[in-house]
């Protein structure tokens, strides 16, 4: 399902997540879509952003997104800022919470709907 509006695409994000859907969620982002992790440096391109989801699945992740603004430059760009929390299982299957902050970069493509061109998480690495 292609993402309608810049907000859609982090309801579809939080959807797939929850639903362990990591080729849908890879469909959400460009073919040379970008994540830059929390500690600042980045994955590149369906590859990189593949192993990623593949690892944060496994932690059985459940994750509750509310989009707080989006800023639009032009019709087919936007940037999204939101805030989230996630819960998953730590070692031993320990439940974890966390919360945060996500700002990312999106585009309109005729084809396929609003991608994801940059995702990020916010913190102090930046």
């Amino acid at each position: 399902m292609p993402a309608e509006s810049p907000e859609q695409c982090d309801e579809l994000y939080a959807r797939y997540l929850n639903t362990r859907q990591i080729g849908s969620i890879l469909a959400l982002y460009e073919a040379e879509g970008s994540h830059v992790r929390q500690d600042g440096t980045a994955a590149h391109g369906h590859y990189a952003l593949r192993q990623i989801l593949n690892q944060f699945a496994a932690a059985e992740p459940e994750i509750h997104v509310r989009v707080k603004k989006v800023v639009r430059a032009g019709e087919d760009l936007a940037v999204i800022y939101d805030h989230w929390t996630l819960f998953t299982k730590g070692p031993g299957g320990t439940p974890m919470q966390t919360n945060g902050k996500g700002v990312h970069i999106v585009r309109r493509h005729a084809e396929t709907g609003w991608l994801f061109a940059v995702t990020g998480l916010t913190n102090s690495a930046w």
